[in-house]
């Protein structure tokens, strides 16, 4: 009995004991999945089916090319709400319609995944449905990151919209998150050809060695690409959409390959591209970004011969990528304010040096670039606008940087063939077999000889020409 006894409590012991091991073991679960992104996060007005194809999409007008030409960004206010909407949509598709980027959460597209597998594509549907409506070609960047990817908050309306947070990558065990994120939206938007990954290398930078973390970045790149083909073999994908600064010769990390009068490229941009492209799984096109003057804002030796830079920066990415097409994603050619504003120049000025940055990236072999668009909600003084502000009942109206862009468009398609012409003194000059552009860069009247026929200029004139 004593033996019994000793075996009963025995087994009585081992049975509390595991009763105790599974009590813990059901407490640490608990914990687990109360912790999992998303648990308990609030998910109203989301669906599970992002990837169903939203809309009546748009067939594409002839093959799928990786160039798409000269378009627009997207931003914050555009042309998709507002009085003076459908007068915009008319404006492009009367042009026959321009590309037209726009980024997967911000400047415009709320967070389209605020919790996993909980998708949020009102906002994005709308500037897709625009575009369409509009007759340009898509074009979707691929930044930025639900909060929860970055060790943020999961849930409908817990999104961190500050600059801080929405430029932050996300963590390397989330980067199969957004590749997965990628393709939801390639399903959503069949029609959507065109894809480039994330922007500037918001959020990789390796703050410890002192230059960008294109490890992180091009192992980003590579999954997202993979996700991307998968969803379909015909999308296309490009980055890194690197920012090609450039800085005073004298500076450190000035290069000694790529400099000229317009300054030196910061030789860490030129590094990371170089790892990007040796290590990248592939790409259908190349994507980069800058400015023509240098980090500090200094325009060398001035706005207009600045603009040398894109010829530049063009002509060493094109040798190193076997001539893949080349995009600008963006380009700026006037230095901003503390608020990010461009407004210190007249119209002409503007449009002059910008015309001069096209003709720059076009001669340094880009067939692609996008102008960032500063719209705004509504008023009527909008410098550098395409259009009056659509918020306006009135809005929506042309304005002489979108009669810029798009004439630049038509006039000098992907894969047209430029022809020399010689230009007098403070003119500059890009010319088809066709059509030629010719920009006054001096602030006076000046005297012009082009194909044998001589004309007058205003200063600051941008003056096209059939030949």
């Amino acid at each position: 009995m004593g033996s019994h006894r000793w075996y009963t409590g025995a087994r009585r012991w081992r049975l509390t004991a595991l009763l105790g091991v599974c009590v813990t073991a059901l407490a640490l679960l608990v914990t687990l999945l109360n912790t999992l992104p998303g648990r308990g996060a609030d998910t109203s007005g989301t669906t599970r089916d992002g990837d169903r194809a939203h809309g009546t999409p748009a067939a594409p007008a002839g093959p799928v090319r990786p160039d798409v030409g000269w378009g627009f960004t997207h931003t914050q206010y555009s042309a998709d709400q507002g009085g003076g909407s459908d007068r915009v949509a008319r404006l492009l598709k009367g042009d026959g319609g321009l590309p037209q980027d726009q980024a997967v959460m911000g400047w415009g597209a709320d967070n389209p995944e605020p919790v996993k597998g909980h998708y949020d594509f009102g906002a994005l549907d709308r500037r897709i449905d625009f575009i369409r409506a509009s007759g340009g070609t898509p074009v979707i960047t691929l930044c930025c990151a639900p909060d929860w990817m970055k060790g943020g908050r999961a849930g409908v309306g817990a999104t961190d919209w500050s600059q801080g947070s929405l430029e932050r990558a996300p963590d390397p065990e989330h980067y199969q998150d957004f590749a997965d994120l990628a393709a939801t939206v390639a399903r959503r938007y069949p029609d959507v050809r065109h894809f480039v990954v994330w922007n500037e290398f918001k959020g990789f930078w390796n703050e410890g060695e002192g230059r960008w973390d294109y490890e992180g970045y091009t192992k980003l790149y590579n999954l997202v690409r993979a996700a991307l083909k998968k969803a379909d073999p015909d999308n296309l994908v490009g980055g890194p959409y690197l920012p090609m600064d450039s800085v005073d010769p004298r500076a450190d990390h000035a290069s000694a390959q790529v400099r000229g009068p317009w300054g030196a490229m910061d030789q860490r941009a030129l590094d990371a591209f170089d790892y990007w492209n040796a290590h990248k799984s592939g790409a259908d096109f190349v994507v980069v970004d800058g400015s023509s003057y240098t980090n500090d804002d200094e325009l060398l030796p001035d706005e207009f011969a600045a603009t040398a830079k894109f010829t530049a920066v063009g002509e060493w990415v094109r040798g190193r990528t076997h001539d893949l097409p080349l995009w600008w994603a963006e380009y700026y050619v006037e230095p901003a304010d503390s608020q990010d504003r461009r407004e210190g120049w007249s119209e002409d000025r503007r449009i002059a040096v910008h015309a001069t940055g096209l003709i720059a990236m076009a001669r340094g072999g880009a067939g692609s670039g996008f102008y960032w668009n500063p719209e705004k909600k509504s008023g009527a003084d909008c410098p550098g606008c395409l259009w009056t502000p659509t918020g306006d009942s009135d809005g929506g109206r042309e304005l002489p940087m979108y009669g810029l862009i798009s004439r630049f468009g038509k006039a000098f398609p992907p894969g047209t063939r430029y022809e020399k012409l010689s230009a007098a003194p403070g003119l500059r000059m890009l010319a088809s077999r066709d059509t030629a552009l010719v920009v006054n860069t001096l602030d006076r009247p000046v005297s012009a000889r082009i194909d044998g026929k001589r004309f007058r200029m205003r200063g600051y004139e941008v003056k096209w020409l059939d030949r």
